[in-house]
């Protein structure tokens, strides 16, 4: 199994709230791990605010992002696809980042070969409305959307 992982998948791997014991599973689970390139801009921003959110702590943050570093190492860096991400956005009525991270996710499934056999990717994401678009492109999912 290949899992792609959204930002709001990936921020799971370093803090601990709902869905983290289970992506971290799937992540060390996985044969590869893979992402949009846009996640480590993002994951890096989400961690940051979080970071300001609890009351600002340096040793916090930065162990948060040397955890993110660790696992960036491991992770397949899926190029953007900006047309794909366009059309997915009109189809499914996605945010733009969210678009982008399908559209990547598809880039990463269409390069997976045939001869792969049973292997196929699972796209783990927190948000309901990429959950259900990433179903209706026939992916399998990981992932309880926050309400």
């Amino acid at each position: 199994m290949i899992v792609y992982l959204d930002t709001s998948a990936y921020v799971k791997l370093i803090i601990d709230e709902d869905g983290a014991e289970e992506t971290r599973a799937v992540f060390q689970r996985a044969r590869r791990a893979a992402s949009s390139v846009v996640t480590y801009p993002e994951a890096t921003a989400a961690l940051s605010r979080r970071d300001r959110e609890a009351g600002s702590a340096a040793q916090r943050l930065l162990s948060w992002i040397q955890a993110l570093d660790k696992s960036w190492r491991n992770t397949l860096s899926v190029p953007v696809v900006a047309k794909s991400a366009g059309n997915l956005a009109m189809t499914h009525g996605l945010r733009g980042m969210d678009a982008v991270q399908l559209a990547a996710a598809m880039t990463l499934r269409d390069r997976v070969p045939a001869s792969a056999g049973a292997e196929h990717v699972v796209f783990a994401t927190f948000d309901r409305r990429l959950l259900e678009a990433a179903e209706r492109e026939g992916f399998a999912t990981l992932g309880r959307p926050l309400a």
